[in-house]
């Protein structure tokens, strides 16, 4: 109800010539709420404040052109969750105080200690998590103590192609749970939703229990996507102290209706995204390099550019030097030897040569298997 009437009030404001902002939205709204809105003050006192600072910085972030415009929440539509403050929860064991409600049984217990800065409780399918904001009172992460380099070229047809000549391909699981959201959607689309166009009648109950199933699914989908990329992101900081990768422009690639569904189905923001996180926590350093370095057509043996390179071509042939290799692999060796550091620069022969078996990886903390037969995370050498 707030953020509704934050975003109606800064609209009108803003039709008036005024220049609104969360900060005043939210005082004109505690000026009123006692008169006009009084069951505010059954539940907690930050559903009525956190509003309007989320309220603050969907606009910061709408006029940096870093998204859409905020728009009205309905429920049922919108993702259910509120904010707790650090002082209004309290955790005893593997139970959470939360205002109003009492005592809350967790399904494990939280794995840090510290101090409690805020909560939030969010509604996924049909199940409900509380994630929590900690200071820690120590430091969990070591530091990596590896010097090893790598460089990481990422694609559709493997997930990641490292510098040392390892592939990881991804569990792609959109791909293989593409035809149940099909089915199960068409069976949604047939439930009855209301008896009429513009009617208010609640859902029926067939509607609901399908709208959960899939929202499982695709509840699913994220959690095998997400698990495998933080275990190879573990991995690779676990033990590469310098990382070089390319700052990829992934919203201009989506614009590909033939690529979109197999890039968004590998999750190359989240890769970066926790490959940068964790990289400060292990103090790794790295390295972005432009997105406009020609990775894939650059040889990385004499340097010559291959300019008339097709995206079908996977196999790299150098017209000046004559070498072969995986056009994948040749980009992952490039983007290593832009690494600023001392590091000499490494050639596809003497690649071949190391020990690539255990150059890399404990293999046990990487593979994600999402059932007892299939093993969806696979590191082989290149050959």
């Amino acid at each position: 109800m707030a953020w509704n009437w934050g975003v109606y009030q800064w609209q009108e404001q803003y039709k008036d010539g005024e220049k609104p902002n969360g900060l005043d939205l939210k005082k004109q709204f505690n000026a009123i709420k006692k008169e006009k809105f009084p069951f505010v003050y059954e539940v907690t006192k930050y559903a009525s404040q956190q509003p309007f600072i989320q309220l603050q910085k969907s606009y910061n972030m709408f006029f940096k052109k870093q998204g859409g415009r905020p728009k009205f929440k309905k429920k049922g539509k919108s993702k259910d969750s509120f904010y707790i403050g650090g002082d209004q929860i309290k955790v005893i064991g593997k139970k959470v105080k939360i205002p109003n409600l009492g005592l809350v049984k967790l399904r494990e217990n939280i794995r840090f200690d510290g101090k409690i800065m805020n909560a939030t409780v969010s509604k996924i399918a049909d199940k409900w998590f509380i994630s929590f904001c900690i200071k820690p009172s120590m430091s969990y992460f070591e530091p990596c103590e590896n010097q090893a380099s790598v460089g990481i070229d990422l694609g559709v047809k493997s997930l990641a192609t490292l510098s040392n000549g390892s592939f990881v391909d991804s569990p792609k699981p959109l791909k293989k749970y593409l035809r149940k959201i099909k089915r199960v959607s068409r069976q949604l689309s047939k439930k009855v939703h209301s008896r009429k166009k513009g009617d208010r009648t609640p859902k029926s109950n067939n509607y609901k229990k399908h709208s959960i199933k899939l929202a499982k699914i695709h509840k699913k989908i994220a959690d095998i996507r997400k698990n495998s990329l933080h275990k190879l992101t573990t991995a690779l900081t676990d033990n590469f102290q310098y990382i070089s990768i390319e700052n990829l422009n992934v919203k201009g690639m989506m614009a590909n209706h033939k690529l979109a569904k197999a890039i968004s189905d590998m999750g190359f923001y989240e890769f970066r995204r926790q490959l940068e996180y964790k990289s400060k926590l292990k103090r790794n350093i790295l390295f972005v390099i432009d997105r406009w370095f020609p990775s894939s057509k650059t040889c990385c043996n004499c340097d010559n550019i291959k300019k008339d390179l097709t995206l079908k071509e996977r196999i790299y042939k150098c017209e000046k030097c004559g070498i072969e290799l995986d056009r994948d692999f040749n980009a992952g060796i490039n983007i290593h030897n832009q690494l600023p550091i001392v590091h000499r620069k490494v050639t596809p022969v003497e690649i071949t040569a190391m020990d690539l078996g255990v150059s890399l990886l404990n293999l046990t903390s990487i593979v994600e298997a999402g059932s007892k037969h299939q093993k969806y995370l696979i590191m082989s050498r290149f050959e």
